[in-house]
């Protein structure tokens, strides 16, 4: 009978036989997932035996990650900003990249009372919730096209506590939000270029719902939309962030440019590639 660390450790190397980049970590989360205990927890009994039930649900688990499904969607969470996000099929896993769209809202909306948010697709709500987090007075509102995410955003803002400042609305874009004005908008929309998403890794184009990639024919669709009706929708000094594809940068800052905003930016990320795209109402 295989101990806790013989079982994880042989999943490990099974993991990085298929070319899984991160396959201590996700042999580790699984194994604990699967267990219902923490990583302290684990490592104070890798000499336990696991007994046969215990293997078997945790060998579930294995055989979906190695058909690539992702971890988060496996354990049916993801960390993001400090928070934890509850997923289902209709929501993209939130990405590391995309807190860059939090940092730059906190930064806008420091010392501003009462600010109104605006997250155009929210899917999980991670980051219209995030800003909540750390801006006390400010409320928010996630818009998206898919019921079933407009559902968990809500669940997640009742789980942090948020509920009271957020509403969770679905639509197309800003419709749901006509005559409405906000200080701030972000989105992290579909940018994919239609004919690319067969290429992405499998664990995004297998798993990740297509309302949510699909980005048009040139991955611009989107963007063309909120920028067309931006203006109409953020009070004067209000501003806009969105996230970009790596490629996109030139393309949306010119489409915020031709829509009547004010000092356009393009931001890199961390690896040094262009991700977001902010602008301001005159």
């Amino acid at each position: 009978m295989l101990t806790r660390g013989q079982l994880w450790r042989a999943v490990r190397d099974a993991f990085a036989a298929a070319g899984i980049e991160t396959a201590g970590l996700d042999a580790r989360v699984l194994i604990c997932h699967s267990l219902r205990i923490g990583a302290t927890e684990l490592i104070a009994s890798e000499g336990e035996p696991v007994g046969a039930d215990e293997r078997a649900g945790y060998e579930v688990l294995v055989a979906r990650r190695l058909a690539r499904e992702p971890v988060a969607r496996i354990v049916g969470r993801q960390e993001f900003y400090g928070l934890d996000f509850g997923l289902n099929p209709a929501t993209l896993v939130p990405r590391p990249e995309t807190e860059m769209l939090v940092d730059f809202g906190i930064g806008h909306l420091k010392g501003h009372e009462d600010a109104a948010i605006l997250d155009l697709g929210s899917g999980t709500g991670c980051i219209v919730l995030a800003l909540l987090a750390n801006l006390q007075d400010a409320k928010g509102v996630g818009v998206d096209l898919a019921a079933e995410a407009v559902l968990q955003a809500r669940a997640n803002a009742e789980a942090l506590g948020l509920g009271a400042r957020f509403e969770a609305l679905e639509g197309d874009w800003f419709a749901p939000v006509a005559g409405r004005k906000f200080d701030l908008i972000l989105s992290n929309p579909p940018y994919i270029a239609r004919d690319e998403i067969e290429g992405l890794a499998p664990e995004v184009a297998r798993f990740d719902p297509a309302l949510a990639l699909d980005g048009g024919l040139s991955g611009l669709d989107p963007y063309r939309i909120i920028t067309a009706k931006v203006l109409s929708h953020l009070r004067p000094g209000g501003a806009v962030a969105v996230e970009i594809g790596f490629d996109q940068g030139e393309a949306v800052a010119n489409l915020f440019r031709a829509s009547g905003l004010t000092g356009v930016e393009v931001e890199k990320d961390l690896a040094g590639h262009h991700r977001m795209v902010a602008g301001y109402a005159p």
